[in-house]
């Protein structure tokens, strides 16, 4: 039983690196994780052995090539472009973001932090923004990574409260980025289906936590309602059924109400508001409503 006293519903997500089943509870009312009873607690200790299975190495070499895609791209773009899918920002407010970002990561990660510290209190270096700024930040964040063991114990804003989420959200944090960059300068984006995947999955992880800074994810929710979300050109897959207390990814068989699905590339732009459902190579079967539901109001803000 829930904290407040419904059924817990585990979470089955197919963890690209580990691909051991993850559990999860999210009460929309209390704006957390149930954690009262013995099955919520052995819920989240599976939840933290299937996260430790993630590849904090291959995390790090992949961000460093999103790095330099990013780098390289904003070398030779108009800087006072608007960017569409971040369209209060233009290009060089997307690219000092970005190089903040980095920063304020690479800092939380050398000291190990272990609780939120802003980067207006850091002192960061914010010179003017250029490729060379970028990649300064970038190297510093890669290296900083590389030298830390990955189950050192932080904060982190997501489940996993250790270095390697770090890497992971770094990497994907900059992929989004890299491809809004592409976006704005009318670039065609592409992403390997690997990654695609890795990233919806961490999505999915922390979309629990999202809610703090994400009001929107706490409306996510219903009477029973499945939907599923299944990438064609892999075996994953990951149901999540509204409740009306919240949400949960869970174990099913049962034919959801509705199912996404098509390849993972455009599972991903699709669930990061990255690319329109029209247009894109994803199926609709079933109650195309309940996934405009999920779809406005998962969006991380």
């Amino acid at each position: 039983m829930s904290a407040l006293g419904a059924p817990l519903l585990p979470l089955s997500s197919a963890n690209l690196l580990g691909g051991t089943p993850v559990q999860q509870y999210w009460s929309a009312e209390t704006g957390r994780t149930g954690r009262r009873d013995r099955l919520i607690r052995l819920a989240i200790a599976q939840r933290r052995r299937s996260i430790a299975d993630v590849n904090h190495d291959e995390h790090c070499d992949a961000l460093e090539v999103e790095i330099e895609r990013f780098a390289s791209t904003f070398e030779t773009a108009d800087t006072g472009l608007r960017v569409p899918s971040c369209p209060d920002w233009s290009v060089e407010e997307l690219a000092l973001h970005l190089g903040t970002i980095h920063r304020w990561a690479q800092r939380l990660v050398v000291t190990r932090a272990p609780e939120r510290v802003s980067s207006a209190t850091m002192n960061l270096d914010l010179d003017p923004v250029d490729a060379t700024w970028l990649r300064r930040g970038g190297e510093s964040l890669l290296a900083t990574l590389r030298n830390a063991d990955p189950d050192d114990s932080m904060w982190a804003w997501g489940v996993d409260q250790h270095v390697r989420f770090w890497s992971r959200r770094q990497l994907h944090e900059t992929l989004v980025h890299r491809i809004d960059l592409e976006l704005a300068i009318g670039a065609p984006w592409s992403v390997e289906p690997k990654v695609a995947l890795d990233a919806i999955d961490e999505l999915f992880q922390n979309l629990a936590p999202a809610g703090r800074f994400s009001p929107r994810v706490r409306e996510l929710r219903g009477e029973g309602e499945l939907l599923r979300f299944t990438s064609i050109d892999t075996s994953a897959s990951w149901t999540v059924q509204l409740l009306p207390e919240g949400f949960a990814f869970v174990m099913s068989s049962d034919v959801p109400h509705v199912e996404l699905s098509g390849p993972a590339a455009d599972l991903f732009g699709v669930l990061y508001r990255r690319q329109p459902l029209e247009g894109s190579d994803l199926q609709v079967v079933g109650h195309r409503p309940l996934l405009d539901f999920w779809l406005s109001n998962s969006a991380l803000e």
